[in-house]
């Protein structure tokens, strides 16, 4: 059963844009402790901004990256942001290989 978590802004939730920060900080910080991890973790729209160069957030993912879950960001958005080139962690993907993910999961979860 593969869990797929979105990550489509960088921040959680709405209302105040700090606190969202640091909500989506602790949930990945707390994400990568748990003994069950999602497969993977697919990042678009402005969610691709927590996986560049100097991302406050870099320890955290790269955490679960080395835990094994997949970080996948949208290549598309990536380029928008001008981001492409400075990936730090994850590896950049493609809206079909978003799609098939997506789909293919047993639970996707949107934070």
């Amino acid at each position: 059963m593969e869990t797929v978590v979105v990550v489509n802004g960088d921040s959680m939730g709405s209302g105040d844009e700090a606190l969202g920060r640091k909500l989506l900080g602790n949930f990945l910080r707390t994400v990568a402790e748990l003994a069950e991890k999602p497969d993977a973790i697919v990042f678009y729209n402005a969610g691709v901004k927590l996986l560049g160069e100097g991302t406050p957030l870099l320890t955290e993912l790269k955490a679960l990256d080395d835990a094994g879950v997949e970080l996948l960001g949208c290549g598309t958005c990536l380029d928008h942001f001008g981001l492409i080139e400075r990936v730090a962690v994850g590896e950049v993907t493609d809206m079909r290989a978003i799609a098939t993910r997506l789909l293919g999961a047993a639970s996707v979860i949107t934070i």
